[in-house]
């Protein structure tokens, strides 16, 4: 199935403002495919574009207290939502797929009816696909302990809730989990 134009072009936005993180998202819209192929435009820029906050650091962008911040990842929602709104506005899409985009980014960390769901389920088998190298990083260089990790592999694949994405992603999950140990392993022995 071809993309439209717009999906295109968001594409197109991710890949040249988000050099930082852009596989996650490109991925996130890949398993979205995976899990319902044909998808409404609106799901797909929403998995695609879910953390484009982070492209755009500034003076309202959110602080992370821990990796298990509900506060963080609220506002996170909040601001991706707005600056993706912003896009679709000045790309020509119409208020109620401006509306629907936003609404599934607010709701890209928790889910909430099918469709947000989706982008969730999504969202996190990419992150254990995609950001273990990236977590696992964070413990190397003392940003994040080897228990924060975890928490967050864990929450990452506890709180899907689209069982065919559950069951893709406990292989990710569980080789995360053997990467992380291996690393502890490693700290340990080296201290």
């Amino acid at each position: 199935m071809a993309d439209s134009a717009l999906v295109e072009q968001a594409r197109r936005w991710v890949v040249e403002n988000y050099p930082y993180n852009r596989e996650h998202l490109l991925r996130a819209l890949e398993w979205l495919d995976h899990l319902a192929p044909g998808a409404r435009e609106a799901v797909r820029l929403a998995t695609l574009t879910h953390d484009m906050e982070r492209a755009f650091p500034g003076p309202d962008s959110p602080i992370m207290e821990s990796l298990d911040d509900p506060v963080y990842e609220q506002l996170h929602s909040e601001r991706s939502a707005r600056i993706v709104t912003e896009w679709l506005t000045s790309h020509g899409a119409s208020e109620q797929l401006t509306r629907e985009v936003a609404a599934l980014i607010i709701a890209h960390e928790v889910g909430g009816n099918h469709e947000a769901d989706l982008v969730q389920a999504a969202d996190r088998l990419s992150f254990l696909d995609t950001n273990v190298d990236l977590f696992l990083g964070f413990v190397e260089s003392g940003r994040f302990s080897i228990d924060e990790v975890r928490t967050k592999f864990e929450h990452s694949y506890n709180r899907i809730r689209v069982p065919d994405a559950k069951a893709l992603a406990l292989p990710l999950y569980e080789r995360a989990d053997a990467r992380l140990a291996s690393l502890a392993t490693r700290i340990d022995g080296a201290a």
